[in-house]
């Protein structure tokens, strides 16, 4: 296995914690939105575990799937059973069987912006179809960070007892879910987790690998959203499936990112020292910042174990050697919710 690979490998190999963990859930386990940009790496790690725990489960990959992408055939070799479907369609939804235990990714955000009719229907009327038809299911649902304001960076992040207040129709409409979801979860009495992640960090793809490569191709880097919080997509995917642990009615809130606030300035500078080049910077750090405070997460699992020096090694290696890149900026510079 050369070094292209085993990095790539390294993001499929779960933890003994995770292994741990899905020895405990009962029941088989469903992704709604597996094709998504963290889908893959999160179906992979659980089929993984569920293969070497004691009792094994099946795990189930929804979503449209294009025969281009071959993202399907990759998880069918893996295991994991894999059906097609348009989630919008009555139907189509009402034909997926019932499991005990969903994961549920399914999500709009680029493109919203004159498209935000699509957008709510999405991430604000659609969960609750699943919601009601899960109702006897455990549930994930993923959120993001960006339900909550910019705060001052000095004040520290908002942790989960923060009122949210979503700036724009991205957040507002993922707010929206969040609502509706808890509303079903205390209707139903649905056990659920909702999962607010920022950001997630990939090999090929995330808010260092977008910094790294602005200091690799020596572009301006814009310094106005002066701070972010990250974590490796491998440890977020892990406390995503470890959160049908801790599912409650009403629904269990929890922030899921790094430790750190980190500043956009300082990562670009370790960037500089890998790639011997000089960052170039446009605008001025603000003093406030879309943050979260995930000390409730790292309180129930731990701490991250990839660290932001690691990642910043990663992500160095990977570009230096040539590895690819997927063009899906994350817009993390956006202050004003316009995605």
């Amino acid at each position: 296995m050369n070094r292209f690979e085993s990095l790539k490998e390294s993001m499929y190999i779960p933890s003994e914690e995770l292994i741990n963990d899905i020895e405990k859930i009962d029941g088989d386990i469903m992704i709604l939105g597996v094709s998504g940009k963290m889908g893959v790496n999160l179906a992979k790690l659980a089929k993984r575990a569920s293969n070497k725990a004691k009792n094994q489960k099946k795990i189930y990959g929804v979503a449209r799937f294009t025969e281009s992408d071959g993202i399907q055939e990759e998880l069918e070799s893996e295991g994991i059973e894999t059906i097609k479907c348009d989630f919008m369609s009555e139907d189509q939804l009402e034909a997926l069987p019932e499991v005990k235990n969903i994961i549920y990714m399914v999500g709009y955000k680029f493109g919203t912006v004159g498209n935000e009719d699509f957008a709510w229907a999405i991430n604000s009327y659609l969960p609750g179809r699943i919601a009601n038809k899960y109702k006897a299911s455990n549930i994930v649902a993923f959120s993001t960070g960006c339900v909550y304001p910019l705060v001052k960076v000095s004040a520290g992040a908002p942790s989960e007892e923060f009122p949210p207040e979503a700036v724009g129709e991205y957040a507002q409409s993922c707010l929206g879910r969040e609502r509706i979801l808890q509303y079903f979860s205390k209707q139903n009495q649905t056990p659920m987790t909702i999962f607010r992640l920022n950001y997630a960090i990939d090999l090929k793809y995330g808010v260092l690998s977008e910094i790294a490569q602005a200091v690799l191709n020596e572009q301006p880097i814009d310094l106005t959203m002066g701070h972010a919080n990250v974590i490796w997509q491998k440890d977020a995917c892990e406390m995503a499936v470890r959160s049908l642990r801790v599912v409650s009615t009403p629904a269990n809130v929890i922030n899921v990112t790094g430790p750190e606030t980190v500043s956009i300035r300082w990562m670009a500078e370790r960037f500089a020292e890998k790639f011997n080049k000089t960052p170039k910077f446009t605008g001025i750090e603000s003093d406030m910042a879309l943050l979260s405070n995930a000390s409730k997460a790292h309180t129930i699992f731990g701490y991250p174990k990839t660290t932001i020096r690691e990642m910043i090694d990663t992500t160095s290696e990977w570009l230096l050697n040539g590895g690819d890149t997927i063009d899906k900026p994350t817009h993390f510079q956006e202050r004003e919710g316009k995605y």
